[in-house]
């Protein structure tokens, strides 16, 4: 191979590596948005996915008037995508390992819902204090920049414990958001952030193990 085909070689296959894994990080936010969830089997797809792609586009530009290659399919793929599948993986290992750790966490915001769909409440996870019952409504207690506020839903308590289950309950009336609470006060009463809530016998065990 003469050095202006060797150039062309680069450059078309560093391109090609390049949109592919455009594609596949479009795959990837797709199936992310729409499970909200990632896993080892969802990560492997996506070195699937892109090998599979890279193989397929890589191999049309070999066999292009540009390189004029003579390999067939199979044996294009035995030579030189093995070798490329042994080199890439690692790396891409590492650039998708330490990407992550090198972007700022982002804040985790909760949505809750009363039964009226205007009845809405979107919140920092680390501001909400607990949740009250309140008849056919729940209080939901936060924080606002550090002031205390409260907020009334037309819902149930059983709801929102459903719906967000890191919620411990303290009383058949209160749920809390455990990282807010600060210490007993007495044998039925426990102090949270800015304020104060009476626990019931039955209970207090799995506040105890806090």
């Amino acid at each position: 191979m003469d050095l202006a085909k060797w150039v062309w070689v680069s450059i078309g296959y560093s391109i090609i590596a390049f949109c592919t894994y455009g594609i596949v990080s479009l795959y990837q936010k797709y199936i992310f948005v729409k499970t909200g969830k990632w896993g080892i089997l969802l990560e492997l797809s996506v070195y699937v996915i892109f090998y599979a792609l890279y193989t397929v586009f890589s191999f049309a530009y070999y066999r292009s008037e540009i390189i004029e290659g003579y390999y067939g399919f199979a044996t294009y793929f035995k030579k030189i995508i093995l070798n490329i599948i042994l080199i890439l993986t690692p790396l891409l290992f590492f650039v998708r390992h330490y990407a992550l750790k090198l972007m700022p966490a982002k804040e985790d915001f909760l949505t809750l819902r009363g039964e009226n769909k205007m009845d809405v409440l979107k919140i920092k996870k680390s501001d909400l204090i607990c949740i009250s019952n309140a008849q056919n409504y729940v209080e939901i207690f936060f924080l606002d920049n550090g002031t205390l506020k409260s907020k009334l839903l037309r819902s149930s308590l059983k709801r929102m414990r459903s719906d967000f289950d890191f919620l411990l309950q303290v009383h058949r009336s209160h749920l809390i958001n455990p990282s807010h609470f600060k210490s007993w006060k007495d044998a039925s009463t426990i102090a949270l952030t800015q304020m104060e809530l009476p626990v019931s016998k039955n209970y207090k065990r799995q506040l105890l193990a806090l």
